[in-house]
């Protein structure tokens, strides 16, 4: 009985895989054509507004947007005054509406490029709040500040939005488990793990006293991993987006009936990049300003700079992703929400670091990826506990599903015999 079940097995395993070799390549052109046919009727179906219609739909729309006029108060505020403290809250609290807007604008512009170009913007603009912020810091020779902001962001990506999704979506829905891609978790925890090891070697360098030349051999790897890094994360990118179109175009036809309305453009391309063009403007402008009353800041309020750029900072620049991924979790779709906090912590941790890492380069700035040794620990450890707890689930998943097929198995070999 029981090598009948483990033949039954072998030969489900290989049925399996038989046919997905025979339906790979039919399903990545059928991904292919719908995405075709999917932007030519968005882009016939694309508005034309007028300047106050624009104006309705982007500013107006949108109760987050009750916060914009906090970045000319805080402007106002900075002239007037001397207190950088209300002048640092009142930036933070500006800043919050438009790291939305921003990503609203990339959102409706990807609408008109498709899935490639789309993955390129939003990888570009996904988190521009903190590499604006960490290349005005640069520019100011504030490298620790831009080290520990970019820190501050993937810890809060992986631990505050990812604990909170888990939780609220458990509070909505306490009696069924909620279930995710356990593919696209194993490829996150991959490149998550490899861009903390990225982080590890100049710092392991620093602290065993073995290089050959004291601060320049630490810099000059930093330089070489963040390039190596950069390429990786241009290949994840091609893996997502052409490599396995299939893969990831199929979360999205799993939700077409549920937010089909929401797929429709709202404005127009030009619109969007225009919008996008003047966000990313007035982000640069409030962020020049915070930028310079950080050390102002930390005297008025008594608390370190280090608090500031780990935790303040990255919780504003990122608010706006923080409330989508509870929402996703509070909606039943735990794959979008993993994808808000993990991807943007890959992205972070893949793309804003080694890129600030090579502006400061050019820029003549000495940014190194040696972000401290009990920092890099504390990086090391969320990884690793994120990474196995993804594991844990997806191996008790598999676990559930292989036992009940064993079940399935000598259940039928019982009625046969």
């Amino acid at each position: 009985m029981q090598a009948k079940v483990e033949m039954g097995l072998v030969n489900e395993v290989e049925l399996k895989s038989l046919l997905e070799q025979e339906t790979d390549s039919p399903q990545t052109n059928a991904a292919s054509l719908m995405e075709q046919g999917s932007l030519r009727e968005r882009r016939a179906k694309a508005p034309r507004n007028s300047v106050v219609q624009s104006f309705k739909i982007v500013i107006l729309s949108n109760k987050l947007n009750l916060l914009l006029p906090f970045g000319p108060l805080a402007i106002l505020v900075h002239y007037l005054t001397d207190n950088k403290g209300w002048f640092f809250l009142l930036s933070l609290v500006g800043i919050t509406p438009l790291a939305e807007r921003l990503g609203y604008a990339t959102e409706q512009l990807s609408c008109y490029t498709g899935a490639t170009v789309g993955g390129l913007l939003n990888a570009t603009f996904g988190n521009v709040i903190e590499l604006i912020i960490s290349i005005i810091a640069l520019k100011n020779g504030m490298i620790r500040v831009v080290q520990l902001t970019l820190l501050g962001s993937i810890l809060s990506n992986m631990l505050l939005v990812l604990g909170c999704a888990f939780f609220c979506g458990g509070l909505v829905f306490p009696g069924k488990d909620q279930v995710f891609d356990k593919r696209n978790a194993v490829v996150s925890s991959g490149m998550l793990l490899m861009a903390v090891m990225g982080l590890l070697f100049p710092t392991f360098l620093h602290y065993t006293h073995s290089e050959v030349h004291a601060g320049s051999s630490e810099l000059a790897l930093s330089r070489f991993i963040s390039c190596i890094m950069l390429v990786a994360y241009a290949a994840y990118l091609f893996f997502q987006l052409k490599s396995q179109p299939s893969f990831y175009t199929e979360k999205t036809n799993q939700n077409e009936e549920t937010s089909n309305d929401d797929e429709d453009p709202e404005i127009s391309k030009w619109e969007a990049i225009i919008w996008l063009s003047i966000f990313t403007a007035w982000v640069s402008l409030l962020s020049g300003y915070l930028v310079d009353a950080i050390e102002g800041t930390s005297v008025s309020w008594k608390i370190p700079i280090s608090f500031i750029s780990v935790i303040l900072l990255p919780i504003v620049g990122n608010a706006a992703e923080h409330a989508g991924a509870i929402m996703f979790a509070m909606k039943d779709k735990l794959d979008l929400s993993l994808g808000v906090a993990i991807g943007s912590s890959i992205q972070i941790s893949m793309f804003a670091v080694p890129f600030c890492v090579v502006i400061g380069w050019m820029m003549g700035a000495q940014m190194d990826l040696n972000l401290q040794l009990f920092e890099t620990a504390t990086l090391l450890i969320t990884v690793i506990v994120v990474a196995f707890f993804l594991q844990l689930v997806n191996l008790e998943a598999n676990y559930e599903t292989n036992v009940d097929f064993i079940f399935m198995i000598a259940n039928h070999e019982t009625m046969h015999s």
